[in-house]
C-alpha cells in the first residue's frame, strides 16, 4: 500500500553534537499502526516531530502523499496530519467543546465560522473519546488522563490521513488505555495511518502492524512483530533481557523482565 508518510535517509538535530536521528528511513501506510518502541532518548519523540513537520531534517526527505512534506503549505500539512504530544498545553478558560473544536481550525476559514460539517466531526471526537459529560467543563479543571483524552479528541476532529501520537497511553487508566489503543485499531481500519511512541511492549505486540525499534538515534529493526520483538533485537535494543513467550489460547506474544538470577 503506498505510504502517507515516507522518510528516506532522514538525519535530525537540535543544536550542534549528536544527531537526535540519524539515516533513519521508514514508511507508515494507510491502515496500519505502527510502534516506536525504544529506551529513553533514543529518538521516538523526534521521529514523530519530523514526520509531523515540526523540526525540519538536516538532512534526507520526508514525503507526505508523495509530495515534499517541507515544501507543502503548512495548512495543507494541518489538514492531513495530527500530532498529539506527551503534554500538551491547557487551555486555561476554554470547555472540553471549544477545545476539541479548535482541532477543526485547518478546515476553516479566516472568520473561524464553524460550519455544521466542523461541528459533527467535533462531536464524533468527542463520543469516541467517551468526553460527552465533560464537554462544558473547563478543561484546565481535568485530571491528566482527562486532558490527554481531550487532546487525542481534538486532533480526531482533525480528520487527519495520519495520526501521529507521542506516548499516549500516558496519564490513563488501565480502561481508558484499552479503550485507545482498540480504538486506533478501527481507525486504521478505516484508512487512517497510525504511528505512536510506546514503552508497552505488550501492547505493542498485541496492537501495532509493525515495529520499529531505535536506539541513540538509530534504527535498530523494523518489520512484523514475530520478525522484530525477539531476545536478540530487544536485548540489542534496550539492553535488558526479556523473556520472550506466546500464549496458548490466544497465541499473542507476550514478555517479561528478567532478573538477574532468572537468566541463562
Amino acid at each position: 500500500m503506498k505510504p502517507v508518510v515516507s522518510l528516506e535517509d532522514v538525519t535530525a538535530r537540535y543544536g550542534p553534537g549528536t544527531p537526535a536521528l540519524e539515516s533513519v528511513s521508514l514508511d507508515v501506510a494507510a491502515g496500519e499502526i505502527v510502534a516506536l518502541l525504544g529506551p529513553n532518548g533514543a529518538g521516538k519523540s523526534t521521529l514523530l516531530r519530523v514526520m509531523a513537520g515540526a523540526l525540519a531534517p538536516e538532512s534526507g526527505t520526508v514525503r507526505l502523499g508523495g509530495e515534499d512534506a517541507v515544501a507543502m503549505d503548512r495548512r495543507r500539512v494541518a489538514q492531513k496530519i495530527a500530532f498529539v504530544t506527551q503534554t500538551s498545553d491547557v487551555a486555561f478558560g476554554f470547555s472540553v467543546r471549544d477545545v476539541v473544536m479548535m482541532g477543526r481550525a485547518p478546515h476553516q476559514g479566516g472568520w473561524m465560522a464553524a460550519t455544521g460539517e466542523d461541528e459533527r466531526a467535533a462531536g464524533e471526537a468527542m463520543r469516541l473519546l467517551e468526553l460527552g459529560d465533560l464537554a462544558e467543563r473547563r478543561v484546565d479543571a481535568l485530571s491528566g488522563g482527562e486532558q490527554k483524552r481531550v487532546a487525542i479528541a481534538r486532533a480526531l476532529a482533525q480528520t487527519p490521513s495520519l495520526l501521529l501520537l507521542d506516548e499516549p497511553g500516558a496519564f490513563l487508566d488501565v480502561r481508558h488505555q484499552l479503550a485507545l489503543y482498540d480504538l486506533l485499531v478501527d481507525l486504521a481500519a478505516r484508512g487512517i495511518a497510525v504511528a505512536l511512541s510506546m514503552h508497552d511492549i505488550n501492547a505493542a505486540a498485541q496492537y501495532a502492524s509493525r515495529v520499529a525499534l531505535l536506539k541513540t538515534g538509530k534504527l535498530v529493526a523494523v518489520g512484523s512483530i514475530e520478525n522484530v520483538l525477539t531476545y536478540r533485537t530487544l536485548r540489542e535494543t534496550f539492553d535488558a533481557d526479556l523473556y520472550c513467550g506466546v500464549n496458548d489460547v490466544t497465541g499473542a506474544r507476550f514478555f517479561l523482565p528478567m532478573r538477574q538470577t532468572q537468566r541463562t
